[in-house]
């Protein structure tokens, strides 16, 4: 009996970063890594983007594991979530799982999980319909690996993060044998790193970046401070080797760093002498041209970290005049526009900047024949460009067709999709609902479209608040409206239209009041309506409008009950006005006040009005 297949990507494709990808086999669920990314301009106040998983919650019963490629953020960092949902084991090299640790120890409710399983490029696992295996690869993190599921109907390769550097070292190295013996084995489907596809000058070698690093430590003088991703482990003993051998000293920023080298440093994956790094103190007392501060920012990225730098907000260490800020990263093309201004707050600064990028090609993805020469090794009967933008996927694709696969055999594929293949026959199915989990602070998900809109009007046009007091009962306005404006114009010099805009909201308050069928909702909504179009018509702009109602219900009280013989009255004090029962504008009926004389009762003055703000 042939086996049912699907491949389904919840991230990874048509975007940067946010890799996972699910292979369906005969019922059984296999997840590909699981990522997530950095959050572009538009999602305001968003600390990262994690995969949306509705589908995987409705069959959580058929996921088998959970297999890394390698231990940057974009295949680990939505880990920490997941587990919390999905109690399932977790397989990947000994670099990878000692680096998912340290994420998963930041979730509390994960202290106890333990499930996590070393593998290296010989291990095979059988799970019955499907044995799971291994691949080395190269990358800019040791014990990087693609991944071979193999089924009955043939191979689903998953390369993961890869490039071809013949001068790559031990821990980094492609095993190309594997990969022929995988390609003569049969690939169905290949699923192949697509980050770089645009590219057509192949990559500097890692010797080169390097060499290329030394010598600006040689002759740069004064302080360099290095932006860096904190897991690229290859760049960081790039830097301690070059800083070892040009007289200077490094000095790590953040836990995460100094977590990420220490247990690299107790794998074996990093090595330097004990002298090398140097406190945040001690760095006082080195000349500028002897120091080299390493600045990874958090969870690893780096260039909102040096923009803090930039503009003096960071605790420990801001440019100085005269220092070098050094990008030894290579950001994706959606960060270009941050990385540009990030270049203009540093000169600002006083500082100067060389990014590695600028002279080299220095991408840890594969360029355009890297891919062709994977292909070519695993001759797969369907590819599936993943990891990257439309453009790069297409890329991809076009340098498939070049070797004479044809377009029908390539499926660009969106998040959501579901490719299906049975009995021989392959297509797109019924797709799955998938959408971006969004994580701001501790909140996971609860940040909506509707709350990234309202950040966006509030970002663009400010907010309009209106508050105004009203009595129901009489049908008038108590309190003519006071008006608050915040980013949207500057008040004291717009009297007139903050004058018009009240007689706007006392009309169309009166005209509520006037009708018999008064409604809450009516009320606010008029209001909204009225004013955004009087706001827009005079400065074409739409801020976020805040209608505020209070409701007060005036009464006299009542006189109070005649005193005992022979006993002297106790004198009340004056009230200025008549006691008011206050309630928001979300009640429904005022309850009537028990009006009753209490003896020695002091009058009680007007009550604490209660305000309620309604949001849009």
């Amino acid at each position: 009996m042939s086996a049912k297949i699907k491949i389904i990507p919840f991230g990874g494709v048509r975007e940067n970063g946010k890799n996972m990808y699910a292979v369906d086999v005969n019922g059984s669920i296999y997840i590909l890594d699981c990522g997530l990314k950095y959050p572009e301009n538009e999602l305001l106040g968003i600390d990262v983007v994690i995969p949306d998983w509705n589908y995987l919650r409705e069959n959580k019963d058929r996921i088998v594991a959970v297999f890394l490629t390698h231990g940057h953020a974009d295949a680990i960092g939505a880990l920490p979530y997941f587990l919390t949902e999905f109690n399932v084991p977790v397989f990947g090299s000994e670099m990878t799982v000692a680096l998912a640790k340290i994420d998963v120890a930041t979730e509390p409710k994960l202290k106890n999980y333990d499930d996590f399983h070393v593998v290296d490029e010989k291990t095979e696992i059988d799970f019955g319909d499907v044995v799971v295996s291994f691949f080395s690869t190269t990358h800019s993190i040791p014990e990087s690996m693609g991944i071979v599921l193999k089924t009955d109907e043939g191979q689903i390769v998953y390369t993961g993060d890869f490039k071809f550097d013949q001068t790559a070292k031990p821990g980094y190295q492609t095993d190309y044998a594997r990969l022929g013996a995988i390609g003569q084995a049969g690939v169905l489907a290949l699923l192949s790193d697509s980050a770089n596809a645009e590219n057509p000058a192949m990559n500097a070698s890692e010797q080169t970046i390097a060499e290329d690093i030394e010598e600006t430590f040689n002759y740069r003088e004064g302080r360099i401070v290095v932006a860096c991703v904190a897991s690229n482990i290859l760049r960081i003993q790039q830097v301690f080797d070059a800083a070892a051998k040009t007289g200077r000293k490094v000095c790590l920023t953040g836990q995460d760093l100094e977590k990420i080298v220490h247990t690299a440093m107790k794998l074996g994956k990093l090595s330097f002498d004990d002298d090398l790094l140097v406190t945040p103190e001690q760095l006082g007392s080195l000349k500028p041209d002897e120091t080299v501060v390493l600045q990874t920012g958090k969870m690893g990225e780096p260039i909102k970290a040096i923009q803090r730098m930039a503009n003096k907000q960071e605790k420990t260490f801001n440019i100085q005049e005269g220092d070098l800020v050094y990008i030894t990263t290579t950001p994706s093309h959606a960060m270009d526009t941050t990385v540009a201004q990030t270049r203009d707050m540093i000169y600002r600064a006083g500082g100067e900047v060389k990014a590695i990028s600028d002279d080299l090609n220095s991408s840890g993805h594969a360029y355009k024949r890297d891919l062709q020469l994977m292909l070519n090794l695993m001759k797969p009967k369907y590819l599936v460009p993943i990891q990257g933008e439309y453009r790069l996927l297409n890329a991809h694709a076009n340098a498939a067709m070049e070797l004479g696969i044809p377009a029908e055999h390539i499926f660009i594929l969106a998040k959501g999709d579901v490719l299906t293949y049975s009995n021989g026959k392959i297509g797109l199915g019924e797709g799955i609902d998938v959408s971006d989990t969004m994580i701001d602070g501790i909140g996971v998900g609860d940040i909506g479209n509707i709350v990234l809109r309202d950040r966006k009007v509030l970002a663009d046009d400010g907010i309009f608040i209106a508050v105004v007091t009203i009595d129901r009962k009489k049908k008038q306005i108590v309190a003519e409206p006071k008006i608050t404006s915040r980013g949207f114009v500057y008040v004291k010099a717009n009297k007139d239209l903050m004058q018009e805009s009240a007689n706007i909201i006392s009309k169309a308050v009166q005209n509520n009041l006037d009708n018999k069928e008064f409604d809450w909702g009516h009320l606010k909504q008029d209001v909204r309506e009225h004013l955004s179009h009087y706001l827009f018509e005079q400065t074409h702009r739409r801020p976020v409008i805040l209608p505020v109602i209070m409701e007060v219900n005036q009464h006299h009280r009542r006189s109070g009950n005649k005193e005992k013989t022979g006993a002297k009255p106790k004198q009340q004090p004056k009230a200025k006005k008549a006691p008011v029962s206050v309630k928001s504008d979300s009640a429904t009926k005022a309850q009537k006040p028990n009006h009753k004389a209490h003896r020695n009762r002091k009058r009680r003055r007007a009550a604490k009005p209660a305000e309620t703000t309604d949001n849009k």
